[in-house]
């Protein structure tokens, strides 16, 4: 027994040995090699390329992304028009321009999407909020009384600081003319700001916008007393102007909220939606290219404005 014994052990410490030499067999192409990280510790960082990006070429086709500006009223006084538009209330701009002291207040950096236009439509485009800087103007808004709406008006201090604000972005993106438009252009009847105390022509004078030819305007007016213009044709023009209207060749209720919100900018003494021969005489001189006017550098100078309709 003392030999058999022995002699198992002798094999036992040989078939051991024999173990603890045999090597590691090769790592198999497309295999993972499993970790010798120990048990809790962290994997070493993995060090991230950055990409090798040469500056040096621009291409001469491209134009800003803020292809339009949008003026706002903000209906609240400046403590809440600044938390609303700063905090969690879903709304933003990028700029606020408060009324008292007057100045402006930059919230959203003009490379990113203020939260501003909402649902709206000019000319084809629609999300405007992607494509347009927004500016909240510090007003009230306007009173319904028993008398009729009052919209508040605006002092003329803040309302030139507007235009130097305008006047900045439109340089620095190059917006044209015809696309600096209010928030109710882009929502007819939902929105009416910044309403008809607004004072648009002041913009028209400083040559920021295009302004229907005054001599044009009464002349189509003689034109449109002896001969008014039907619905479809109301509706035709309204829509190369670039307002989203109703094609229903009725004056049904979105025509008039578009009528409405035209008359705001144009002749805002009567924005009651009805057309008249002046408010008719208005929009084909609005729709016309060539007769809209652009106010020059030297005073009293103005020449046709024509756009890409």
């Amino acid at each position: 027994m003392t030999i058999l014994f022995r002699a198992l052990a002798a094999a036992l410490a040989v078939l051991l040995a024999a173990c603890a030499s045999v090597p590691t067999p090769p790592a198999v192409p497309g295999t993972a090699t499993p970790p010798t990280t120990a048990p809790g510790a962290q994997p070493p960082a993995t060090t991230v390329r950055p990409p090798n990006i040469d500056r040096s070429y621009t291409s001469l086709n491209q134009d800003s992304r803020a292809l339009y500006i949008v003026l706002h009223y903000t209906v609240l006084d400046w403590e809440k028009s600044l938390k609303v538009l700063t905090t969690g209330g879903q709304v933003s701009a990028h700029y606020l321009v408060r009324d008292n002291p007057v100045a402006s207040y930059a919230l959203v950096d003009e490379n990113r999407r203020a939260w501003h236009a909402g649902a709206s439509y000019w000319a084809g485009n629609t999300n405007l909020n992607s494509a347009s800087i927004g500016i909240e103007i510090v007003n009230p808004g306007y009173t319904d009384t028993p008398a009729g709406r009052v919209y508040a008006p605006f002092p003329q201090a803040q309302v030139d600081e507007v235009i130097a604000l305008v006047r900045d972005i439109q340089k620095r993106h190059n917006v044209r003319p015809e696309r600096i438009i209010g928030h109710a252009d882009i929502a007819p009847g939902r929105k009416q700001d910044p309403g008809p105390q607004f004072p648009w022509k002041q913009l028209a004078d400083a040559g920021l916008i295009p302004w229907p030819d005054g001599p044009m305007v009464m002349l189509k007016t003689l034109e449109h007393e002896v001969a008014p213009r039907d619905a479809a044709w109301l509706q035709d023009r309204l829509g190369r102007i670039g307002y989203n209207v109703s094609r229903s060749g009725q004056m049904d209720a979105m025509t008039k909220d578009v009528v409405s919100t035209f008359q705001m900018k144009y002749r805002p003494g009567d924005i009651s939606g009805t057309t008249d021969a002046e408010t008719a005489a208005l929009i084909e001189v609005a729709s016309t290219p060539g007769a809209m006017h652009v106010t020059g550098a030297t005073e009293g100078e103005t020449r046709p404005y024509t756009s890409r309709w």
